[in-house]
């Protein structure tokens, strides 16, 4: 440190306050120094410290007061927490005097003088004042100067070249608008359902469908395939930026597709609104149309599986019925032929017939033999052969109920035959209910298919604008600048923020 003091140096130099020093000023007695330090009310805290202080530079005193006073002669304010002379001073008492004790830091030589504070008068303040207000006008200058430019370089150029772009390069864009409605048809079906039929609420699901096939690549390659998309807008005459290169591939063509065409739905109103963008009006029209008609067809096919589906379904039913008829009738023809029987009804009441007639003549024959058996001596031919006719006609009639109930080996009983017709014609019939109830569904199924379900009802027609929609230079130009702006600001944000963490 070339301004540390010496070892010896109490940082006085060369004067001295002794009453018998030749230079400086004469000293007080001690013993006025001491009354005036006692005058002080100094605690005992503080007069403690002043003796521990005394004690560490070998000064020997009779009491605090003049510990306090010899300290002072010396240089050293022992109430000062900031002195060096009391925070830093080491050694203890020596012999030696002052030679002997180190005192750091050392701030000044022995012999050496600090340079006094320099003075100024008015005009020289007056003329400091001046110089530093001329060099904080100066930094302002420089620093607002080097806003600008960096607002001239980040802001102002890139605004000046995006406006250039809209006002003079950028090719004139053609939007031709079109609305429209998907409806539902209206059912003869009652109920919950009826509520919400023709309502937007049961057409929503097919406008977000018909919007989303119309943003779709499908309706994108549809609509180059017809109309030629990609070899439009690879025109020459078209700027760079919203040109397409002849040899783009389908997805290049496809984000330029998704710029061109805008499409949204409103599920307030269930309409669907388009708008199509191109250089020329008559083509922008021309894409409208294709696109609204890649839409009624997409709303066509909505329903047509439905439809299919329910015809197939009821076509297999009646066809199905149509056989089971077929094979009940069959069966009731090869029980007729089996059984020999044409109407098992008419072969019953043909056969009870027979019976009662043959018990009306077992009941005369009886009541014959009874009157013959009544004589006393009655004739014995006449009554063998009574008995013989008694006999044959209950055989007979035996006979008869046996095949109307029992049967035989060889053939069943009518009663059997009457059953399995029966059985035959019920099954018939009820294949033939079924026949019906399935060709009426068959017929709404091919009523319901022929009829339109959806339509796409259209609000407003596409018509070719006359004069350019886009580019929005002005709006496109501000919107510009104020992206630039935000980024600029955003960007000396963060740099000040970093900056300022990496000072700190």
């Amino acid at each position: 440190m070339p301004f540390a003091p010496g070892s010896n140096d109490d940082g006085f130099g060369d004067m001295s306050f002794r009453p018998d020093a030749g230079g400086g000023k004469p000293a007080r007695p001690l013993t006025e120094e001491v009354a005036a330090v006692r005058e002080e009310g100094l605690s005992a805290r503080q007069l403690r410290t002043a003796r521990r202080l005394a004690v560490k530079n070998g000064i020997t005193a009779a009491d605090d007061f003049e510990a306090v006073a010899l300290l002072r002669r010396k240089g050293i304010d022992p109430f000062n927490a900031s002195s060096p002379a009391l925070s830093l001073v080491k050694g203890t008492p020596d012999d030696a005097g002052d030679e002997a004790r180190v005192q750091l830091p050392q701030t000044v030589r022995k012999g050496e003088q600090l340079p006094a504070p320099q003075t100024y008068g008015e005009a020289q303040r007056a003329q400091e004042i001046i110089r530093i207000q001329q060099d904080i006008v100066r930094r302002r200058r420089r620093n607002f100067m080097m806003l600008m430019a960096r607002l001239a370089v980040f802001v102002i150029l890139p605004t000046i070249v995006a406006g250039y772009y809209y006002f003079a390069v950028a090719t004139p864009m053609y939007a031709t608008r079109s609305e429209f409605v998907i409806q539902q048809a209206e059912g003869q079906s009652g109920g919950l359902g009826s509520l919400f039929r023709g309502t937007q609420f049961a057409t929503s699901q097919d406008s977000i469908t018909v919007q989303s096939y119309l943003q779709s690549r499908d309706a994108m390659l549809r609509l180059d395939q017809d109309l030629g998309f990609k070899a439009h807008f690879s025109e020459p005459d078209i700027d760079p930026i919203q040109r397409l290169d002849p040899g783009a591939t389908n997805e290049e063509a496809y984000r330029l597709y998704k710029k061109t065409v805008k499409i949204g739905y409103d599920p307030t109103e269930g309409i669907i609104k388009m708008e199509v963008i191109a250089p020329d009006p008559a083509i922008s029209e021309a894409f409208s149309q294709a696109l609204l008609r890649y839409a009624e067809d997409q709303v066509d096919n909505l329903t047509q599986r439905l439809r299919a589906d329910q015809m197939t379904g009821a076509r297999d039913s009646f066809t199905d019925a149509e056989a089971k008829v077929t094979a009940a009738q069959t069966r009731i023809l090869d029980l007729q032929q089996q059984l020999g029987v044409l109407d098992p009804m008419s072969e019953s009441s043909s056969a009870m017939g027979q019976i009662s007639t043959f018990e009306v003549e077992l009941q005369k024959k009886r009541l014959e033999l009874q009157q013959l058996l009544d004589n006393a001596r009655p004739n014995t031919a006449r009554v063998e052969g009574t008995k013989g006719d008694i006999a044959r006609l209950e055989t007979l009639i035996g006979d008869l109920r046996n095949r109307l109930t029992v049967g035989s080996e060889d053939a069943a009983s009518l009663a059997q035959i009457t059953g399995q017709l029966r059985i035959a014609e019920s099954e018939l019939e009820t294949r033939q209910q079924l026949l019906a109830q399935a060709m009426a569904q068959l017929e709404t199924a091919r009523i319901e298919a022929n009829r339109q379900v959806r339509y796409l009802s259209l609000g407003v027609s596409p018509v070719a604008p006359d004069e350019a929609t886009y580019p929005k230079a002005f709006q496109n130009t501000l919107l510009a600048f104020l992206i630039f702006a935000g980024i600029y600001l955003m960007l000396s944000l963060t740099a000040s923020i970093l900056r300022e963490q990496v000072t700190a």
